[in-house]
């Protein structure tokens, strides 16, 4: 497919900048991939499309706060670092982002706070890419917690707004675990312990993946035809417990709901000879687009994507290209809310 057929006009109101007040009252939208029909409902209502032994797969990755502001050495010039993927936990070498990046050199120190972390810039990777090492004699835990004290919520650039203190537990999902994403798995910070709670009671295994979202999900494809575009590599986990479920639900036809495109990665990148769920680890730059068949599950809950995002490309994978574009007019029309603080869909 080309990417110009992902292209729509989305309202800029219709771009949520904050999150609902509570979490599982987020609108939710239920496409039919059987019969085309779409309802509308809340997204605390999801507990009705799940039946005993079905089972929801999440992605427990846990965001932390990636954007660091901080001032070149002599000169005192306001920089700011993103921090994308540590390279060595030894010495705490760091893959980063750096903004002005004209003006960071390799041999630069930079300083964050008031000089309680250091870093020099050591390598050039790309025009705004640099690899640095932060000049730190403390412990692992010491250094971390720094980062988190240091460091800000990293609002994707769509979001138009400065990072409030009350984004730190907003952007993270209520079952994040293992730290290493940048980016949040947004379908998942709709739910609530009520609702995990209520599929569990009704028989619904919660299982987990991990995969650490970095920054190339919100990476523009630049290429009119899809075969060409590259997915960054991400790093995740597919463990023997949820294994074990999946294919359990598998093999008694259930409903298999992957909870984001990320787990959906996760997932499909895990696919053995027989179309079973595997135990795997590693990095997947895995890139799914229409056409493409599905072989674990018959279920997505995701959000409202951006235009020509790889996003939306999976949703409409998942969903039937035809279908997903209509449910996204019907979802404009009806002023559902889009992006990482947006509604839901559910695509059964």
């Amino acid at each position: 497919m080309k990417l110009s057929e992902f292209k729509f006009d989305l309202p800029p109101g219709l771009l949520a900048l904050y999150p609902a007040e509570n979490r599982d009252e987020s609108k939710m939208m239920v496409v039919h991939k059987k019969d085309g029909k779409i309802e509308h409902r809340t997204f605390k209502d999801i507990v009705e499309y799940f039946d005993e032994g079905d089972v929801v797969v999440n992605n427990n990755t846990k965001v932390f706060p990636a954007r660091l502001y901080g001032n070149k050495e002599k000169t005192g010039a306001k920089i700011e670092v993103f921090l994308l993927r540590e390279l060595n936990k030894e010495m705490h070498l760091w893959d980063v982002l750096v903004d002005p990046a004209r003006k960071i050199r390799v041999g630069n120190k930079l300083y964050f706070g008031d000089g309680d972390l250091v870093a020099e810039v050591i390598d050039n990777t790309t025009s705004r890419g640099r690899t640095i090492r932060f000049l730190y004699d403390g412990t692992d835990e010491e250094f971390y917690k720094t980062i988190d004290t240091l460091g800000e919520t990293p609002l994707p650039k769509g979001i138009k707004r400065k990072a409030e203190p009350e984004d730190r537990e907003r952007f993270q999902t209520i079952y994040a675990v293992h730290t290493g994403a940048v980016a949040v798995p947004a379908a998942g910070l709709h739910f609530t312990r009520q609702v995990m709670k209520r599929l569990e009671i009704k028989g619904v295994d919660i299982a987990s993946i991990t995969l650490h979202i970095g920054l190339g999900t919100f990476r523009p494809v630049d290429v009119e035809d899809l075969t060409k575009h590259k997915m960054d590599s991400e790093n995740f986990q597919v463990s023997e417990k949820t294994v074990t479920a999946v294919n359990q639900a598998l093999d008694h036809k259930k409903r298999i709901c992957a909870v984001g495109t990320t787990t959906m990665r996760a997932l499909e990148s895990s696919v053995s000879a027989g179309n079973r769920l595997k135990m795997n680890e590693g990095w997947t730059d895995k890139f799914i687009f229409p056409p493409y068949e599905f072989k674990i599950c018959n279920a997505l809950l995701t959000n409202f994507h951006m235009p020509e995002s790889t996003l939306l490309m999976m949703a409409s994978a998942f969903g039937g290209y035809d279908l997903v574009k209509k449910a996204y007019q019907v979802a404009i029309k009806e002023k559902y809310r889009f992006f990482t603080y947006g509604d839901a869909m559910l695509i059964i």
